[in-house]
């Protein structure tokens, strides 16, 4: 069992934050957590709703984050983008575990030059891949079937009304002011992709297809060296969800393509869908609830101080149980061809 202190979610009465907090009260309902958010009655109201919670308001211009003195928690979970680190700078004065979702690839350099500056304080997960890493961590645990993965493909599909709260669109803004251009491994080399190069076609679970662009998303590295595949992309477009085009909410899903030889040293290729009805908020509250698990020992073994990612720490036999808990569900498709 590890640290029982209250975990600090910074952005907590966001969507990511508050989902987190759910999924984490279910799991441990003895798990202290602190709310905290710019609108105390936001975060009080998300308190309340998961129980045995505090709410505090939060300053991320102060590098004290505007918190009491003498504030004891077990790990600071940044659910919204801390442009100043002060989050970080916040957990490492105090030998706490740190996790951030919303940095992206565009914008870790920073994390990571204060993370490896500052090695030994404390463990820290960088959780900005898609979903906050599950998808790539599905990848890995469909990539179990393999002898040898040679390439990674990974389509994701956002229904365009469910880009998330006024944190989440800004993100998405963020990035895409910032660079066009997509990452992709290509024979093993790490590439820069931008115009027709980076166009893709999205087929969903639906028959639908999707123009789809490759993109700049740290679960293109994480898949790559995690499976040693030489040929690695993340593809994503938004449009209308299979969910909401039948009439329902708007539902996410990600189609995970695989080649490689299988146990036999024969040629295998596979495909599957990793599909949720109700969105991307459940997925992302996982992922970052899966790495807050780990990051405070309450499961696995202690994680030792330094620079993580999910795809290192989470078991993927254990993420897809607890996916199938959430409701997510894993649908095969026709294996991709050529």
């Amino acid at each position: 069992m590890g640290r029982t202190e209250s975990v600090l979610i910074l952005g907590g009465s966001g969507q990511a934050g508050a989902g987190t907090a759910a999924l984490l009260r279910e799991w441990h309902p003895d798990l202290p957590l602190t709310i905290a958010g710019r609108d105390l009655g936001r975060a009080q109201r998300v308190a309340d709703e998961v129980g045995n919670a505090t709410a505090v308001t939060v300053d991320l211009e102060r590098t004290d984050l505007g918190l009491p003195e003498g504030s004891e928690h077990s790990a600071v979970v940044a659910a919204l983008w801390d442009s100043r680190l002060h989050g970080l700078g916040y957990a490492q004065d105090r030998g706490l575990p740190y996790l951030s979702l919303s940095s992206g690839l565009v914008d870790i350099a920073p994390e990571v030059v204060l993370g490896a500056q500052r090695a030994g304080a404390a463990p820290m997960l960088l959780a900005s891949h898609w979903c906050a890493g599950v998808i790539t961590v599905a990848a890995l645990e469909l990539a179990r079937e393999f002898e040898r993965v040679d390439a990674v493909r990974v389509g994701a599909m956002l229904d365009e009304s469910d880009t998330g709260g006024p944190a989440g669109i800004a993100d998405l803004e963020r990035w895409g002011e910032v660079t066009s251009a997509g990452l992709v491994r290509r024979d093993g080399a790490f590439r820069w992709i931008d115009g027709p190069d980076a166009d893709v076609d999205l087929v969903l679970s639906d028959g639908r297809t999707l123009p789809a662009r490759s993109i700049a998303v740290l679960d293109v590295p994480g898949v790559a060296l995690a499976t040693g595949a030489r040929d690695v992309g993340f593809a994503f477009a938004v449009g209308e969800s299979a969910g909401r085009r039948r009439g329902g909410g708007p539902s996410v899903e990600a189609r995970i393509d695989l080649e490689g030889v299988g146990p036999g040293g024969e040629p295998l290729r596979t495909s599957h869908y990793l599909v949720h009805a109700e969105g991307q908020r459940p997925l992302t509250a996982l992922g970052i609830a899966l790495g807050v698990e780990r990051l405070i020992g309450l499961r696995g073994e202690a994680v030792v101080p330094g620079i993580h990612t999910p795809e290192g720490l989470i078991d993927p036999a254990y993420a897809a149980k607890r996916l199938a808990e959430i409701g997510a569900v894993f649908v095969e498709a026709e294996p991709v061809t050529g």
